[in-house]
């Protein structure tokens, strides 16, 4: 009978250091790269930044470049409108989409499961850009925030759910039946016991909604148009296009680290919420 030695010799272990190294290395090429280049290029000046590269510049002029982008991209403009369509957004997809997963996580039938399958749809399903245009138009609220607010809950809403409901059914029903047995209704037991410890889930929603709506460009184009509603994303979309900041790449990318910063101190602060929040809802 053959025994296994504890240890295996040293030239025979794996290797553990390469798995982590490589991970390394393929995140600095992947998002270190094209952070430092716009890093760089943000604080070179006009001539140095015609062409960008990853080249340290001879002369900084950090102030001036974020000073007359701020002042010609109407950053407090464009912040104020994005805060104006992401908010609401935010509100409108966690209110809803808790109350969702609260009846899918509690009750039972083909249609309650028929109606989920439909609500995470979303997951896969692409919105159609055109039809959302029509029916806006025939709404009247084509050009509006309000327009804009129940695109993005539409489009997010059924991450909300998806999270939420996993989480919710790892909950013991028994809370909730004690606070029926106290005389709670069901608006209160939403309220004051399921909202409550849907916090971690809560925080992820409310981060990757805010992630997704304040760099959207695409549906804000077609849905806003510009004009004095233009988001962030948007201004900086029209002003890169426009004769104003034409192979000024030092202005462009000034502006996107301004537009980028308010979301970056976000994520940040919340990562660790982020994760707690995703592997509570899809893995419990």
């Amino acid at each position: 009978m053959t025994t296994v030695p504890a240890f295996a010799p040293a030239h025979r272990r794996p290797l553990r250091w390469v798995q982590p190294v490589a991970v390394l290395l393929i995140a600095a090429v992947t998002i270190g790269i094209p952070l430092w280049l716009v890093a760089v290029t943000s604080v070179k000046p006009q001539a140095e930044a015609i062409k960008p590269n990853l080249a340290l510049p001879h002369h900084v002029q950090a102030a001036a470049n974020y000073k007359q982008s701020f002042d010609e991209g109407k950053v407090v403009q464009g912040f104020v409108n994005s805060l104006l369509v992401v908010a609401p957004s935010v509100v409108l997809v966690l209110l809803l989409g808790a109350g969702a997963a609260w009846v899918f996580a509690r009750r039972k039938g083909r249609l309650v499961n028929a109606m989920y399958a439909l609500s995470i749809s979303g997951l896969l399903l692409p919105p159609a850009v055109i039809t959302i245009v029509m029916e806006l138009r025939q709404l009247g609220l084509a050009g509006t925030r309000p327009g804009m607010i129940g695109v993005y809950a539409g489009m997010y809403l059924s991450t909300s759910i998806f999270f939420m409901t996993g989480f919710i059914r790892a909950l013991p029903d028994e809370l909730e039946e004690a606070a029926r047995m106290d005389g709670a209704g069901p608006m209160r037991v939403f309220l004051r016991i399921i909202l409550p410890l849907l916090r971690p889930v809560i925080a992820t929603a409310t981060i990757m909604v805010m992630l997704f709506a304040w760099s959207d460009i695409f549906y804000s184009f077609f849905v806003l148009g510009g004009g004095d509603k233009a988001t962030l994303p948007l201004n900086l979309y029209q002003v890169a296009n426009a004769q104003l900041y034409l192979n000024n790449w030092h202005l462009i990318f000034a502006y996107v680290v301004m537009m980028s910063l308010p979301m970056v101190l976000v994520f940040v602060i919340a990562q660790r919420r982020i994760v707690s929040g995703i592997t509570s809802g899809a893995v419990k």
